[in-house]
């Protein structure tokens, strides 16, 4: 496996008052890492703009002999017209070819809003999902990008919703982005949810999270409910409770050899918090 880190990752950091997004990718390649995740930016409102900037960004990781491994992209196939949010994802495939990236996540819905009092459970909605998914990777099969779902959002974080959409998707260009910190957020134990979406696993998210139960009090700035009401906060990796190495195993125990992609989202600062886990990933996964 390899260690990478998504730029999400460094927060404020990426602004151009600050290292900006080139900046951000030299600092990433100097505390070790050699694969990047994107997330969205820029102005899509002028196509050819941002497929530019996408390639002088693509180009520029190149030049630093950094990876671009995976496009994360934003997408509800329900609370949005289904048929113009398809060809808004299709594009953002482009824009992930042209960062030179292999892989683009992108999600399913948030779910409908409680004042929709039928038909807004999951098994409802996964025939307009299953359908918006594989004709977004039927499309970037062709520029040669694999798509996938992430354990994320909320509505789709469970592993059994993934599993399900993957598989009613039923394209090998479409996977499972497994997150292995991301199922706290729904409640579920990690490493057995790892265990059933790493065969399905095309890109990985190595992420740690505090925890604070629900029935105490809460515990005030930086923290976040889970579905079921207990307290997260991000961490940086190796110092929550995701039990990190088993994670890992798991997914190289089930084939699993690309990047293990940071996510951070603590109250640290992140360059410090960057520069920490870069090591922790290294030594938890042997590499």
């Amino acid at each position: 496996m390899k260690a990478g880190v998504s730029l999400y990752s460094f927060h404020k950091y990426r602004s151009d008052d600050s290292l900006g997004m080139k900046g951000c990718i030299e600092k990433a390649k100097s505390l070790g890492y050699t694969g990047l995740d994107f997330v969205e930016f820029g102005d899509p409102a002028s196509r050819s703009e941002y497929l530019k900037y996408a390639a002088d960004i693509g180009n520029f990781c190149k030049e630093l002999g950094m990876d671009a491994a995976c496009f994360c992209v934003g997408s509800d196939f329900v609370n949005n017209c289904a048929s113009s949010e398809v060809d808004r994802v299709k594009f953002l495939a482009e824009v992930a070819a042209s960062l030179g990236c292999e892989f683009m996540r992108h999600d399913a819905t948030r779910g409908l809003p409680p004042s929709v009092k039928t038909k807004r459970g999951f098994n409802d909605l996964l025939p307009i999902l299953a359908e918006s998914y594989r004709s977004v990777t039927e499309y970037a099969e062709t520029l040669g990008i694999k798509t996938c779902v992430e354990n994320h959002g909320f509505f789709v974080q469970q592993s059994s919703r993934v599993e399900a959409l993957i598989n009613a998707v039923g394209h090998k260009n479409f996977g499972a982005l497994v997150d292995i910190g991301n199922f706290m957020c729904a409640d579920e134990e990690s490493t057995q949810a790892v265990g059933i979406l790493a065969p399905y696993a095309f890109h990985a998210h190595v992420k740690d999270f505090h925890f604070r139960d629900g029935s105490l009090d809460a515990p005030g700035e930086g923290w976040f409910k889970t579905l079921s009401g207990n307290y997260l906060r991000g961490a940086i990796l190796g110092h929550g409770v995701v039990r990190v190495r088993q994670c890992i195993e798991t997914l190289a125990r089930n084939g699993y050899d690309g990047y293990l992609a940071l996510e951070f989202e603590g109250m640290e600062d992140p360059l410090r918090a960057i520069e920490i886990s870069a090591g922790n990933i290294k030594r938890l996964a042997n590499i």
